[in-house]
């Protein structure tokens, strides 16, 4: 069983930062992307950030400039550092990982951007 765990979300004000990090444990079988989705109210999830087994990460156009994505194979974590926050980056964080199966996602965390 692949459980992923999020944690960092929160409240701050607009121009604060935040920093998202997740764990992945269980029986992955050749872990490919791992990344971030979000979904704000009333909209659709919509990737974030991914980034590829090797480290090259590519970013919605949104957060390109603010939000830095990284990732640790040998601990199977994978961290959002966001700067620069915006109202309209409320949502609910989501990482992901894919293997050679499937994808998992985590339970998702809340981060709440104020103006």
């Amino acid at each position: 069983q692949v459980q992923l765990v999020e944690s960092g979300g929160g409240l701050v004000q607009a121009g604060g930062s935040l920093r998202l990090s997740c764990v992945a444990s269980g029986s992955m079988v050749g872990i490919t992307n791992m990344g971030w989705y979000r979904q704000a109210p009333g909209k659709q999830r919509e990737v974030v950030a991914v980034i590829s087994y090797g480290g090259t990460t590519n970013y919605a156009e949104s957060v390109k400039g603010r939000f830095t994505g990284s990732r640790d194979n040998a601990k199977n974590t994978v961290d959002l550092e966001m700067n620069s926050l915006k109202p309209e980056d409320t949502a609910v964080y989501y990482c992901y990982l894919n293997d050679v199966y499937r994808t998992y996602w985590g339970q998702g965390t809340q981060v709440t951007v104020s103006s």
